[in-house]
C-alpha cells in the first residue's frame, strides 16, 4: 500500500466509485468490479481487503433503503440460502492462501457467461417450485465457496434469483440481505485469514467514500428502470463480469 502513487490512488477511487454506481443500479457487482479492477495494479490480497468494508456498508444501504420489514421477510424466505452462503464463506475463506485462484475464476466465470448469453438470446432459465429448496442449498454452497475464495458471490446469487422469477424491487432487497449477511461473514473470515489487518484495513476505509457516493447515484438510475430493462442490464453486467473473471483466470 505504501507504493501507491497519487495516480494509482485516483484510479482506485474511480474503480470504487464505478463499483458503487453499478451496485446501486442493479443491486450487485461491487465486489466483482473492485477486486478485478484493483487487482490489475495491486496485490490480489490487498484488492480483496479493499473491498471488504465497502461491501459491508453498501449492502447495509441497500437493505435499509427498502425498510426493515421487507428485509426480515426476505431473510425468513431465503434462510437456507443465507445460512449456506455464510457457512461456506467462513470455511472457504481460510483456504484463500492455499488454493490457486485461477481455478476458481474459471469455475465462476465460464458458467456465468454461458448462462447470461443464452438468456440474452431469449432462453429463460427457471427453477420449478418443487426444486427450489434443493437449489437454495446447492447454489448457496457454490456461492459461499466462491465468495470466500475470490470475494464475490453475486453472479450465482443473481442467476438464482432470476431463475426463480424474482421481481426487480424484491430482488434488490433479497440481494441486499444475502450480500449483507454474507459480507459480515467475509469480514470475519478475512480477519481470521489475515487478509484484513491493521495495515490493509485503512485501504478499505479509504474506498468507502467513493463507493458510497457511487451507490447513492446508482439508486437514482435504478428507480428509472422497468423490469425488462433491469433484467437485460443485469445480464449484460453478468456477461462482462464473467469475461473479466475468465481473463483473470488466464492471468492477463
Amino acid at each position: 500500500m505504501d507504493a501507491l502513487t497519487p495516480f494509482l490512488w485516483t484510479i482506485a477511487v474511480a474503480i470504487a466509485f464505478g463499483a458503487g454506481l453499478i451496485k446501486g443500479s442493479i443491486g450487485f457487482a461491487l465486489p466483482l468490479v473492485m477486486v478485478s479492477g484493483l487487482s490489475t495494479f495491486l496485490d490480489p490480497r490487498l484488492a480483496l481487503a479493499g473491498l471488504i468494508l465497502p461491501v459491508l456498508l453498501t449492502n447495509g444501504m441497500q437493505v435499509l433503503r427498502a425498510g426493515l420489514a421487507p428485509a426480515l421477510e426476505a431473510t425468513r424466505h431465503h434462510w437456507r440460502y443465507v445460512l449456506m452462503v455464510v457457512l461456506a464463506i467462513l470455511i472457504a475463506g481460510q483456504a484463500v492462501t492455499l488454493i490457486p485462484r485461477q481455478v476458481f475464476y474459471f469455475v465462476l466465470g465460464i458458467p456465468v457467461v454461458i448462462l447470461s448469453i443464452v438468456q440474452l438470446a431469449g432462453w429463460v432459465l427457471t427453477i420449478p417450485p418443487a426444486r427450489r429448496v434443493a437449489a437454495e442449498w446447492g447454489v448457496g454452497l457454490i456461492s459461499g465457496t466462491l465468495g470466500g475464495l475470490v470475494g464475490t458471490w453475486g453472479p450465482t446469487t443473481v442467476l438464482y434469483l432470476m431463475a426463480i422469477e424474482t421481481p426487480k424491487a424484491r430482488q434488490m432487497v433479497v440481494q441486499g440481505v444475502i450480500y449483507g449477511i454474507g459480507s459480515i461473514a467475509l469480514l470475519a473470515a478475512h480477519l481470521a485469514s489475515g487478509v484484513l489487518n491493521s495495515r490493509t484495513i485503512w485501504f478499505s476505509v479509504a474506498m468507502l467514500v467513493p463507493a458510497v457516493i457511487g451507490m447513492a447515484l446508482g439508486f437514482r438510475i435504478s428507480d428509472r428502470m422497468d423490469q425488462a430493462r433491469f433484467r437485460k442490464v443485469t445480464l449484460v453486467v453478468l456477461v462482462v463480469a464473467g469475461l473479466n473473471l475468465i481473463r483473470k483466470g488466464f492471468g492477463f
